[in-house]
């Protein structure tokens, strides 16, 4: 695979993961918010991270590629491809670091189809899912591709990585919007999955799978109703809540402006919406960030979106 592109820049979509009742398993993908990674080839069999910049804090990123999302995926290719050559990578961080909207999924997402645009022999997008998920695991502790695969696929994305890393593309009613609010302080990933029991209730599993399939089934046949009834999490939700300042007012502000339900983007601290047509999505964005800014968050800043139908993409 000696490739005859020099170089590629891809962009990767912020997205939203768990969507409440789908820890480790839904996410979407949202527009106008992402990573830009560009990767040239090298003569040398490694990869070197010469530049990241963006978002404030992303120069506090390391370069050093065994430890960057971006660069493990690229190291694991090299190796599982057996190339003849490396890569040089710049990262451009869009995404607001430790958000809950898939900062990290994008750089490894955006690192791996930048890369992939450079080989003769390009790799199927279950291979890209794969190396991806290595990026994914050292942000996270965790294998999981709950924003990995939205940001790859574009759309609703259903996932599972045991046996194999795989992808389910969910339909969705085409005027389902989704309003996503950052407070503007940040949350490791690793220290909300710390914060999560081992063990739940019977009763709670059965209400929580209840949910989850009410609310793919509204999804499947645009039933609102069904939606709204089913975008309830009973089992992380409760758990995380205590690390996200004012989330129970930001929460009953988005539900009582008429939102179909309201949750934790991810790990947090962002928090996502989603909204039956664009009319009231402003309203509730902005009663949102009113809510936070009560609460101490002067710096939160908010989004209204479509669901994006398309993932990363070589620019």
């Amino acid at each position: 695979m000696s490739g005859g592109r020099a170089q590629a820049t891809a962009f990767a979509p912020a997205t939203v993961a768990n969507v409440a009742v789908g820890f480790d398993i839904l996410g979407f993908a949202i527009d106008g918010v992402g990573d830009r990674v560009t990767v040239k080839k090298i003569p040398e069999k490694t990869v070197r991270i010469t530049r990241i910049t963006g978002v404030p804090g992303a120069n506090e990123i390391p370069c050093d590629a065994i430890t960057n999302t971006g660069g493990v995926p690229l190291l694991n290719m090299i190796e599982r491809c057996q190339l003849g050559f490396g890569f040089e990578v710049t990262i451009e961080k869009g995404i607001t670091l430790g958000s809950g909207m898939g900062g990290s999924a994008a750089s490894a997402v955006g690192a791996v189809v930048a890369a992939n645009a450079l080989l003769d022999q390009p790799l199927s997008r279950e291979i890209l899912l794969d190396l991806a998920l290595d990026g994914e695991a050292l942000a996270s502790g965790a294998r999981h591709a709950d924003n990995i695969a939205p940001c790859l696929y574009g759309g609703m994305t259903l996932s599972e990585v045991s046996p194999v890393a795989s992808v389910i593309e969910l339909p969705f009613p085409r005027d389902l919007r989704v309003v996503v609010v950052n407070p503007g302080s940040r949350l490791d990933t690793k220290q909300a999955r710390g914060v999560l029991k081992r063990e739940i209730e019977l009763k709670t599993h059965i209400a929580q799978s209840r949910r989850l399939a009410m609310f793919i089934a509204g999804l499947c046949e645009s039933n609102y109703e069904w939606i709204k009834r089913g975008c309830e999490d009973v089992v992380i939700e409760p758990q995380r809540a205590h690390l996200i300042p004012g989330f129970a007012a930001v929460k009953k502000s988005a539900l009582g402006a008429g939102a179909l339900g309201c949750s934790i983007s991810g790990a947090g601290p962002s928090v996502f919406a989603l909204v039956q047509g664009a009319k009231t999505a402003d309203t509730i964005r902005d009663a949102m960030i009113r809510a936070f800014a009560e609460s101490g968050s002067i710096s939160a800043q908010g989004w209204v979106s479509e669901i994006s139908s398309r993932g990363a993409i070589v620019l």
